[in-house]
């Protein structure tokens, strides 16, 4: 039995681009303009097309994709999300990391209790924010992912430590 590979999301159509069966492309990747690299694409639903870019346009760009050729069914696609395997996208460096590598793993701080899990990585266009759940906390605690709150990240063992700014936790009763 071969294992399914694990699946990135690169990007999201937003709709029809004119009349002729071109989509809008919001791309998720660092290179915006390099998602039009990682063909084959699929949905969730596992649908595969293959993209290729025409132009960069307000907001992303306009793009042709594989068995659509009219404006409706462009329009169909919208909020359609864009796949590839993780074996198509490249290697980063040492201190950059994917979103799917950071969620799942466990929080611990600098004395190395354990204070959670990474739940989600959020990014609202001023950096990435890790979201992290966990028994003792009763709400979900929000933690900028820099180097300072964040000094190591640990793949091999599955685990982040965090240094949070002072009052971000709250306080233990001992």
């Amino acid at each position: 039995m071969t294992e399914k590979p694990e699946m990135i999301c690169v990007g999201a159509i937003s709709g029809a681009f004119g009349v002729k069966g071109e989509v809008r492309i919001k791309s998720f990747c660092a290179d915006p303009a390099a998602i039009g690299d990682y063909n084959p694409l699929s949905t969730e639903s596992g649908t595969v097309y293959d993209l290729g870019i025409t132009r960069a346009i307000k907001g992303g760009f306009a793009a042709v994709i594989s068995g659509v050729d009219n404006k409706e069914d462009a329009d169909a696609l919208r909020s359609t999300r864009l796949y590839t395997a993780r074996e198509n996208l490249p290697n980063l460096p040492d201190d950059e990391f994917y979103h799917s590598d950071l969620i799942g793993l466990t929080a611990v701080d600098t004395g190395g209790e354990t204070l959670g899990k990474i739940k989600t990585v959020l990014n609202h266009g001023a950096g990435d924010i890790l979201e992290i759940t966990g028994p003792g906390l009763k709400e979900p605690v929000l933690l900028p992912f820099t180097k300072e709150a964040v000094p190591t990240v640990d793949l091999t063992a599955g685990s982040i430590v965090i240094d949070p700014p002072e009052g971000l936790l709250p306080q233990s009763e001992s």
